[in-house]
């Protein structure tokens, strides 16, 4: 289970409507709704600061958050779109989907790698190349990995990575799944690069 869900707080909107929502923006919020979860729709507000800094963080709508409304249980949400102002592009409107444990959604999910210090790959000078420190997997919503674990101990410079190497959780899949992406190498030491570069220019200025 992922180990940390962020929080994201809101308020509860009295009223609805076009007015309601005008007077949340005017107040520094931004309107929301939150539908699905066989519950009833919740209108909320979100503080715009917070909202904005948010989405600047990047990858909103593939991320859970745990939803917490004052006078309400807690709730798994994901976002399913930000509505944005045609003419300055802030956000204006969100909406929330509730999950239940069995659903299934697409999550950016981490990768550590382990073993880099029997790697004799590594121990040669080589270096590893993270290629995607994260892989977007899709996921149920009660069972969501906290990350991809990649042990290295047995790669050698010049070896590969793909996500057909990683063990995903049980349930999980790769939202890729047309190919074989690379997760991470081990690319040769400078050193030892330049060296080869040098030795293929001799042998040229040879012939």
């Amino acid at each position: 289970m992922a180990g940390e869900i962020p929080d994201l707080f809101a308020t509860e909107r009295t009223g609805t409507g076009k007015g309601a929502a005008r007077q949340a923006r005017r107040e520094q919020f931004v309107p929301g709704i939150v539908y699905g979860g066989g519950a009833e729709p919740l209108p909320i507000n979100l503080k715009y600061n917070e909202l904005l800094k948010r989405l600047k963080a990047g990858r909103f709508l593939s991320t859970l958050f745990n939803l917490k409304v004052e006078g309400h249980d807690d709730v798994r949400v994901i976002c399913r779109g930000v509505q944005r102002d045609v003419v300055k592009d802030l956000p204006i409107h969100v909406d929330l989907m509730r999950l239940r444990r069995t659903s299934r959604i697409n999550l950016y999910i981490p990768v550590e790698f382990v073993g880099q210090e029997k790697s004799p790959g590594l121990k040669r000078g080589g270096v590893l190349t993270v290629v995607r420190p994260e892989v977007e997997l899709v996921v149920t919503a009660g069972e969501i990995p906290e990350k991809l674990t990649v042990d290295v101990s047995a790669l050698n410079v010049g070896d590969i990575v793909h996500i057909s190497d990683v063990a995903l959780p049980e349930g999980t899949r790769p939202t890729i799944t047309a190919r074989d992406f690379v997760i991470a190498n081990i690319s040769a030491p400078s050193g030892l690069r330049s060296s080869e570069g040098e030795d293929d220019g001799d042998e040229g200025d040879e012939a």
